[in-house]
């Protein structure tokens, strides 16, 4: 049980002893955080998870953004190329079911490294033919100025230019293979268009509200100085129901803890609606669940396990995706697919022929030992087979099958990864 935050604007007494230093300065945020809190009171884990991310002088995206082997987490496009390969089939395969439109906006949410939209243009170029009439470009929403520095060397080889402030990308390029390439802080200043969204690891960072039911009602966790170890944190509960206990808790919940993320709820609203205007269509994937975990909020640094709550600024932090409140932001705007399990949507992409060739053009024995260890790592159940997720948002005409009796129409073709895709 977590100790309730003081009911007045919870103040800490001024004894409460010195700020936390850390080497290497590492202990800058922690002290940020020690004075809004004393002046201010307990702050809710949203809030926290925000600072420690993405505060702009000493967040862990803006400071660090520590993806790859050298970093604090490894994706699934830095594993293995095939993982990027197919997603970029996966979306032409889309935008021929959509009747091939003239004009195609790849934009990805969060890219990285930008590894993955890498793999995906080299699909894009391999299948130059079939994508010859039509129009591409791709835009990336990244608030880390690092992470946009490293993503342009890897996607353009450095040829870049920023913009001015009245543009609503910060920076474009021109990849390596000719196609035009925008970053932009938000998703809003994406221009509207037929565009494929692409949202991988992306949702579970973004910041969480958490709530406990309690004898007196929901209460809301919040995180506060410690009384006892003043350079350490703690979390604590709301002494009374707290604005966003009043609005995220639905009715009919039954988990006695529960994660809601207010933000990602908004970025599917959003997404949603373009679709239903604009047409394309959303691939998400990422650590989730059905709305069926409780308590699944932590920090990565190291590729460890890491205390959320000790040295903030210096480790990711990530919750599970909960995947039925996605669908619910939707609002019936667009059908939704998904979740299905990350093996079963490579498998039905077509993972193993791929592999097949992959193994049989490789001539040394340590290329085919990386590529099956790579296999295994996205495929088995205990690895990331079923810890990630796939979920899609699709045009609801894209989904309507016609009258079986009129034999003129056929009936829509199966959306590729959800169903077998048809290898023609």
């Amino acid at each position: 049980p977590l100790p309730t935050a003081p009911a007045a604007v919870a103040r800490l007494c001024s004894g409460a002893g010195g700020e936390a230093e850390a080497a290497g300065g590492d202990g800058a945020m922690l002290r940020h955080l020690a004075r809004k809190l004393r002046a201010s009171g307990p702050v809710t884990v949203a809030e926290y998870m925000r600072e420690a991310l993405t505060n702009p002088g000493q967040g862990y995206y803006t400071r660090r953004g520590g993806v790859g082997e050298s970093g604090d987490f490894i994706t699934s496009p830095e594993i293995s190329q095939v993982f990027g390969e197919l997603i970029g089939i996966w979306y032409i395969s889309e935008w021929m079911a959509m009747g091939k439109p003239s004009t195609l906006q790849l934009v990805e949410l969060g890219p990285g490294r930008g590894t993955l939209t890498e793999d995906i243009l080299r699909v894009f170029k391999q299948l130059a033919s079939v994508l010859s009439k039509c129009d591409v470009s791709v835009h990336l929403v990244e608030v880390s100025p690092k992470l946009s520095e490293i993503q342009a060397v890897m996607l353009t080889g450095g040829k870049v230019q920023p913009n001015p402030e009245d543009k609503s990308a910060y920076m474009e390029g021109i990849s390596k293979n000719g196609i035009p390439i925008f970053w932009y802080s938000n998703i809003q200043d994406v221009p509207p268009g037929y565009s494929f969204y692409l949202a991988h690891e992306f949702f579970d960072a973004l910041p969480i509200h958490k709530f406990q039911r309690t004898e007196k009602g929901w209460r809301e966790v919040l995180v506060d100085i410690d009384p006892e170890v003043p350079d350490q944190l703690r979390f604590v509960l709301s002494p009374s129901r707290t604005p966003a206990t009043q609005n995220f808790i639905q009715p009919e919940e039954t988990r006695d803890h529960v994660e809601v993320c207010p933000e990602a709820g908004v970025i599917v609203q959003r997404l949603a609606s373009r679709i239903e205007k604009d047409g394309g269509a959303a691939l998400v994937a990422d650590y989730g669940h059905d709305g069926t975990k409780t308590d699944t909020l932590r920090g990565f640094r190291n590729h460890k396990l890491h205390d959320v709550l000790s040295a903030p600024g210096t480790a990711d932090l990530t919750a599970d995706v909960d995947f039925s409140y996605l669908r619910k932001m939707a609002q019936g705007r667009t059908a939704t697919l998904g979740p299905i399990k990350q093996r079963e949507f490579l498998k039905n992409m077509g993972i193993d022929l791929r592999l097949q060739v992959l193994l049989q053009n490789s001539g040394d024995k340590a290329t085919r030992q990386q590529l099956l260890h790579s296999y295994d790592m996205l495929m088995n159940p205990e690895k990331m087979g079923d810890c990630f997720n796939f979920f899609a948002l699709l045009p609801h005409h894209r989904l309507v099958h016609p009258d079986t009796n009129d034999k003129s129409k056929s009936p829509s073709p199966p959306v590729a990864g959800f169903n077998e895709l048809l290898l023609k």
